[in-house]
């Protein structure tokens, strides 16, 4: 790498793309040269003993200075907007939205009358589901890609994608869509040029001879689908070879120790990113780098690679930001925004997946002790990222969360996970969820969780029983769940069918593709004469839709619910309540949340604890006043209640 002149490089491929490096192109320019050390760094890092490392860095400064010239007008003008805005992603404007295009509204042409729809609900960032071609029956919900430029024809046709964007962009609304850098379908160019015999593609994925080195990755590697997709590897008949499938067999998994894998996946990234994404959302990105002896999952070297893209994208593409989809403990997660000199110059936006799953352990026990002892690795969030903050997404919940967090609350770590999976599979006699456990592992019986928010929450059960108080209850439980996702830092994201109490949809079990993966119950077809009952009085879709739209114009009100790094969790005074406080200069606001079936008592001390001691409390949810107290007295929460005080100055 050292043995190439940089400068003169980047010189001649300016020339080459006719670039004006003193004028409408200087901001590019000055990017490229104020980071290409960086870039040059991180590439030998991964690529230095690889002999193609050189021309194959070349060819990448080639590709960011081409990308740069590509490049729409407006979407330059959108990144010099961004980049004044700062870390435009803190902002508490933005409400977003995650859905299937084929299950929410059939196709992309009709995604823009449906824009009104979720402009009225307040959202204004759409996360379209894997919209790229993916084989039917061995989709994985598309995250089986054949063809990363080829919209799937189920979904219409990367102009209607391009129609979309445009739409969407002239109504003030970001997009967010997903890159699979992990892997391709076998489906895809390059598997079916490796099943041909063709050695350079084959090296495009980690394929073998024989079993003897499959054997020994598995020795170290956990299984991901053990009940539907067991074992890392998949037998090739084709080439008589064995290729890593870590996912399922008809996954391939892409081998990074070739740098041209990168390169081809980067031209990828800046495809999406010249289509006008704003977030790219990574999948999977934990698993990108394999190793032998260990369990091929958070490697340095992944790091290293996700690194060098968010220079690359810095550099060509300013204004998209990266999200890491990466579902792990919360020590492993904080590394995925970057650390030492890399701090927040990494992924700029993660799952929040530790609290999602938190949130439904304090639900089902109505103790938030376990979410309390989560706190102190959260908070170590870099300032300029932030989270992705959710009560529910297409995928299973996971109980990922450290036992050590279970047993600070006084809990056994093996008998409370058992509790949990049971209530929320409705098998445990406390329990009024209706899910399914997900990915069992027969031999740890580890298992994740399916359902919908409503059926979890006990929605679908009350209405089987026609119990009008427990549809109340269910229906407060499910706008308390979003409460919190919503105030508690980051950027909401609200599954489609959520906001109108969708309960599971059970017609996969019908469908041969989907049959063995319970996650559909939780991805409805939507019934649009179901989703116009927001229009009737008194209906549950009118109060869920009512509910999560006065959550989000609250959240927008108030400027200090960005994300700014300003959050402080409160003492835990009742073990049912968790609580925090959201400071900025002279504002302060408690938020509240009761996970209890009973009422909570509080003593008012709580609002004296951080700083100044609040006379009066306006409750920007019910619209009430309150008068702090003295500390021998309390403040009464109801079943389910949440507060979102403003401390009155």
């Amino acid at each position: 790498m050292y043995s190439i002149n940089l400068q003169e490089q980047i010189d001649i491929t300016c020339n080459k793309y006719q670039l004006n490096t003193k004028g409408t192109d200087q901001a590019f320019y000055n990017r490229l040269i104020a980071n290409i050390s960086t870039l040059g760094h991180l590439f030998a890092e991964i690529y230095e003993h690889h002999p193609a490392c050189i021309p194959k860095f070349i060819a990448l400064i080639d590709m960011l200075v081409r990308v740069h010239k590509e490049r729409p007008g407006t979407l330059k003008e959108k990144d010099t907007y961004k980049l004044s805005q700062g870390n435009w992603v803190l902002s508490n404007q933005i409400t977003g939205m995650s859905l299937y295009v084929d299950r929410f509204c059939g196709t992309l042409n009709n995604l823009p009358t449906k824009l009104d729809y979720l402009k009225n609900l307040g959202i204004n960032f759409l996360h379209l589901m894997p919209v790229f071609e993916s084989p039917l029956g061995e989709s994985d919900g598309g995250y089986a890609v054949a063809d990363f430029r080829k919209v799937d024809e189920r979904f219409g046709t990367i102009d209607d994608l391009r129609s979309v964007q445009q739409q969407m962009q002239s109504e003030d609304m970001y997009l967010m869509i997903d890159i699979v850098l992990n892997h391709t379908s076998h489906h895809h160019e390059w598997a079916k040029k490796a099943k041909a015999g063709e050695a350079v593609y084959q090296d495009y994925f980690y394929m073998f001879d024989d079993r003897y080195l499959p054997d020994q990755f598995e020795h170290s590697m956990p299984e991901i689908f053990p009940e539907s997709a067991p074992g890392s590897f998949s037998y090739v008949p084709e080439c008589n070879k064995w290729v890593m499938s870590v996912f399922h067999h008809y996954q391939w998994d892409l081998n990074y120790t070739n740098p041209a894998v990168f390169n081809e996946m980067l031209e990828n990234i800046f495809f999406y990113a010249n289509l006008g994404v704003d977030i790219l959302r990574i999948d999977a990105p934990a698993f990108i780098w394999k190793q032998l002896g260990t369990t091929c999952q958070n490697l340095p070297q992944a790091h290293r690679l996700l690194r060098l893209i968010k220079q690359c994208v810095m550099i060509a593409a300013p204004g998209m930001a990266l999200l890491g989809e990466a579902i792990v403990a919360p020590k492993e997660i904080m590394k995925y925004f970057g650390t030492n000199e890399f701090t927040a110059k990494e992924c700029d936006v993660a799952y929040n997946a530790t609290q999602m799953a938190l949130q439904w352990d304090a639900l089902a026990t109505a103790d938030t002790r376990v979410m309390l002892a989560a706190q102190h690795e959260l908070l170590q969030k870099p300032f300029g990222t932030t989270w992705i903050t959710y009560t529910r997404c297409h995928d299973d919940i996971g109980l990922g969360y450290d036992d050590s967090m279970i047993a600070a609350a006084g809990f056994d770590p093996y008998h409370h996970r058992k509790f949990l999976k049971e209530y929320y599979a409705g098998s445990h006699e406390m329990s009024v969820a209706n899910g399914a456990l997900f990915s069992v592992n027969p031999k740890t019986q580890d298992a994740r969780i399916s359902g919908t928010l409503a059926s979890l929450c006990g929605l679908e059960r009350a209405i089987q029983h026609n119990d009008e108080n427990a549809i109340q209850q269910s229906i407060a439980k499910i706008i308390l769940m979003q409460a919190q996702s919503m105030f508690l830092g980051g950027i909401p994201m609200i599954f489609y069918g959520d906001e109108v109490g969708y309960t599971n949809d059970y017609s996969f079990q019908q469908d041969p593709g989907k049959s063995y993966d319970n996650r559909w119950m939780n991805r409805p077809i939507i019934d649009w004469d179901k989703n116009n009952k927001i229009y009737l009085d008194n209906t549950v879709e009118q109060q869920i839709f009512t509910a999560t739209l006065q959550l989000i114009q609250l959240r927008k009100k108030i400027f200090l619910f960005g994300d700014y790094k300003n959050i402080t969790w409160l003492t835990p005074h009742n073990i049912h309540v968790a609580g925090f406080v959201r400071a900025y200069e002279n504002k302060k606001v408690y938020c509240l949340f009761n996970f209890n079936k009973q009422a909570s008592y509080l003593t008012w001390y709580i609002f004296k604890e951080h700083g100044h001691h609040p006379a009066e409390l306006f409750d920007h949810w019910l619209g009430s006043k309150h008068t702090v107290g003295p500390d021998n007295e309390y403040f009464i929460m109801e079943p389910y209640q949440f507060c979102i005080l403003e401390a009155v100055v």
